[in-house]
């Protein structure tokens, strides 16, 4: 196949293929443009990296090319990403411990480049054949999920990769539909947010709205708890490989876009989600990436 051949990515513009939403507080959208970001973080989910052939849309091999391309494109903005965040999915299945190990080391090198401050999400693909430790120990990771402040924010990451029984996914022991959050981190989740009056935002592999298959078993109990504290803002979800957006009980919940799918620079996606002094989100999309802005309204 011919050589990848990446080009200059053009961002889309702000509301030229955007959605703007209105949440609960009121500000002016000439002053949301205005401001500059308190936070800006760069995303990118479903790489699947592998060293292996096409299959259907998937171009595992490719994504390491066009990570490159993002780490490009980040660093070119006039304000950097400080924080970089990959949804799960990192890499593909492989058949046996040391390959799946390989995959990683490769792609996480170039994802190394990007920045330091760096957050991975567990998804069902990358613990086929290794275990979470494993995983963890090589992107240099203590937790599979947690919480962390950065300035006036507070994030939390969370894992769905155990099955109903509650046992972690590993080694090929698990159906990929059969996702769940277990008790322990539901009891956890509570405490944290109990603790925190910030503003939060949510990483998730898999999906905590509406996602059919591709939905955490339990989401509605996740959700339960998200929308108790009323500090979370927004939810940002992998999984199901495609644009998707809705808005449950003031909760925004964006699923972006995979990296693996289609060949060639103009099927990249990733984005910057700029977090706003005012509390404005904007995700700015970059190819099939769309953009998104969501503007609070000045309380009266």
């Amino acid at each position: 196949m011919p050589a990848f051949q990446p080009r200059p990515l053009n961002r889309r513009a702000f509301l030229q293929g955007s959605t703007l939403l209105l949440t609960a507080a009121r500000t002016s959208i000439a002053m949301a443009k205005q401001e500059e970001p308190e936070l800006r973080i760069g995303l990118i989910t479903d790489l699947h990296y592998a060293e292996k052939p096409t299959a259907g849309t998937r171009h595992y091999r490719e994504t390491l090319q066009k990570l490159t391309a993002a780490g490009r494109a980040f660093a070119a903005e006039e304000i950097r990403p400080e924080m970089f965040v990959e949804l799960g999915d990192f890499i593909d299945a492989a058949a046996d411990h040391d390959l799946e190990l390989r995959y990683l080391n490769k792609i996480n090198g170039q994802f190394r480049t990007l920045g330091d401050d760096r957050h991975y999400v567990l998804g069902n693909h990358c613990v086929e054949s290794l275990t979470k430790g494993e995983f963890l120990e090589a992107v240099g990771q203590d937790e599979s999920y947690y919480s962390f402040d950065r300035g006036d924010w507070h994030f939390i990451v969370l894992d769905a990769c155990f099955n109903s029984a509650g046992q972690p996914y590993q080694r090929k022991n698990f159906v990929w539909s059969d996702a769940n959050v277990p008790q322990a981190e539901l009891k956890w989740l509570t405490a944290d947010l109990a603790a925190n009056d910030k503003p939060t935002i949510i990483f998730s592999h898999q999906r905590l709205d509406n996602g059919g298959s591709h939905m955490i078993r339990n989401a509605g109990d996740v959700r339960s708890i998200l929308e108790l504290s009323r500090n979370v803002k927004a939810v940002f979800q992998g999984h199901s490989h495609s644009n998707s957006y809705q808005q449950i009980r003031d909760i925004h919940y964006c699923t972006l876009v995979s990296m693996v799918e289609g060949g060639g620079a103009d099927n990249n996606a990733f984005s910057i989600l700029d977090l706003m002094p005012s509390g404005t989100l904007r995700v700015n999309g970059f190819e099939k990436q769309k953009g998104y802005e969501w503007v609070p309204m000045m309380q009266s």
